[in-house]
Parts: structure tokens; C-alpha cells; sequence
């Protein structure tokens, strides 16, 4: 990008400057071309012609720019990073880009982040660059009052906070959970027993065995009282005749006992 003696340019870190001299020069036997800048704090800086987009040299922004400018200082985007070393060092590195935009996010965040807690010394340092190379650029381009400046950066300022506290709000009611109502109880009715009607195949068919053996008794009991059963004759026995022994009889009885024991005698 080139530059032309009298162009307000601004150099990353530094602030706004104007472009005095083009000038050649030899250093180290090296020669090449330097931009000779006046800082607004009466310091003379020179640039390399060949490193200016190494260093990010750049013109101040324009009047549409600055709208912008204060359209992102109040939009309540704010990046907060809770670790003190990496929150350092990406607010450096922004801060080197040259990019206003870049610096305005390095404001919002310290500047938040100051109304909570106390800064270190290098993080108030840092606010406090950012903060003059922000109104001072504008103050440089709209060619107003510092002060008046400041008042409305630090009034876009305000409403960024105020209008990140409201979307927290509203990030916090959208993720409360809402309880749900209590059901009304249901009354359960009383379990009917239902028997189960036996197939009709099943009733149809008879036990093959219980209808057989039936069958079979129901004809014999028939049988049985179609028979009939012949009178039974009473037969009457004679009582025994006692018959009385005669007197001969008792007497040849004797005759005849008599030698068997005259032989057991003898």
C-alpha cells in the first residue's frame, strides 16, 4: 500500500500520525525507502516502505466506518476469558493487528471485565491504549472534541453492557426449566375375570374312552334286567334218628373185650 506525505495513516499500537517525508536510506549497507511519521504525541517514527503491510500501517477509517465503529461498541458481544494468560495474549495479538476492530474488542472486554474485578498493571495499560487509539482515531475523522468523543464511546460502552445483562436474562428464563403440572390420578377399574369359553371342536368331541365304557355298562345293566333269576327250592334235612343199642348188642360187645384182655394178661 502506498502513502503520500500529508496522509493520516495509523500505525498499529501507536495511534494516528501523519506522513512528513518519503525519504531513502542506508543502513547497514542496506538501502531502502522509510515513511517519516509524526505521531500525535510528537514522536517521529520511521516505517520501512517495503514493511508496511508487515506492520500493519493503514489509513484512518472513514465516516461510514465510524457508524460501524460505534454500532459494534454497543452491540453487547463481549468476549470474556476467564484465564489471565489467555486472555492476555489474545488481547495482544489483537492489538497488533492494526485493526480498529480488533481494538475496539480488546476495550469492550477489559473495560467489562474492570467493573468486576482489578485489573493487573499490564491489563490496565493495555485499556488504556485501547481507549486512546479508539477516540483518538474518531476524534481525527469526525475532527471533534476529545471529550465528546469519550462521552459517546463510553455511552455505546454502557449499553453494551446493558444489553448483554438483557440477553443473559433472557438465556436463563428460556433455560429454566418449567415444572410441569401434576397429573390428576386415574382411577384404575377393577380387573374383570373373563372365563375362557372352551373351543367348540372341544365340545363337540366326546372323551372317546368315557363314551365307549358308557355305553357298554348301560347295555349290560339292561341285559342283566331282562334275565330272569330262577326260584330257589328249600330242600329240608332230616334231623339224624338216634337208634338205642339193644341188649344183645351191649352183651356180645363185652363178650368180645374180654380176650383181648385175658391175652394181655397172660
Amino acid at each position: 500500500m502506498a502513502f503520500e506525505i500529508g496522509d493520516k495513516v495509523i500505525y498499529p499500537n501507536h495511534g494516528l500520525g501523519t506522513i512528513e517525508r518519503i525519504e531513502t536510506k542506508t543502513i547497514m549497507g542496506t538501502t531502502c525507502g522509510f515513511y517519516q511519521l509524526k505521531m500525535a504525541n510528537e514522536t517521529t517514527v520511521f516505517v520501512p516502505v517495503d514493511n508496511v503491510d508487515g506492520v500493519g500501517l493503514r489509513r484512518a477509517i472513514t465516516d461510514e466506518e465510524v457508524e460501524r465503529l460505534f454500532s459494534l461498541l454497543g452491540d453487547g458481544n463481549i468476549d470474556s476469558h476467564q484465564n489471565w494468560k489467555g486472555r492476555f495474549k489474545d488481547n495482544s495479538d489483537r492489538m497488533r493487528t492494526g485493526s480498529i476492530y480488533d481494538v475496539v474488542e480488546v476495550l469492550k472486554s477489559l473495560t467489562f471485565l474492570a467493573k468486576s474485578k482489578s485489573l493487573s498493571f499490564r491489563e490496565k495499560r493495555m485499556l488504556d491504549r485501547a481507549k486512546f487509539l479508539v477516540v483518538s482515531e474518531i476524534t481525527e475523522v469526525l475532527a471533534l472534541e476529545t471529550s465528546d468523543v469519550e462521552t459517546r464511546v463510553e455511552a455505546a460502552l454502557e449499553e453494551c453492557f446493558a444489553t448483554k445483562a438483557l440477553n443473559a436474562g433472557k438465556a436463563k428464563a428460556v433455560a429454566k426449566p418449567v415444572p410441569a403440572p401434576e397429573p390428576e390420578p386415574v382411577k384404575t377399574p377393577a380387573p374383570v375375570v373373563v372365563k375362557a369359553a372352551a373351543p367348540a371342536a372341544a365340545k363337540a368331541a366326546p372323551a372317546p374312552a368315557k363314551v365307549a365304557t358308557a355305553k357298554v355298562a348301560t347295555a349290560a345293566a339292561k341285559a342283566k334286567s331282562q334275565v330272569k333269576t330262577p326260584a330257589k327250592r328249600t330242600v329240608k334235612v332230616a334231623a339224624p334218628v338216634r337208634v338205642k343199642a339193644t341188649a344183645s348188642r351191649a352183651k356180645a360187645g363185652k363178650a368180645v373185650a374180654a380176650p383181648r384182655r385175658a391175652a394181655r394178661a397172660s
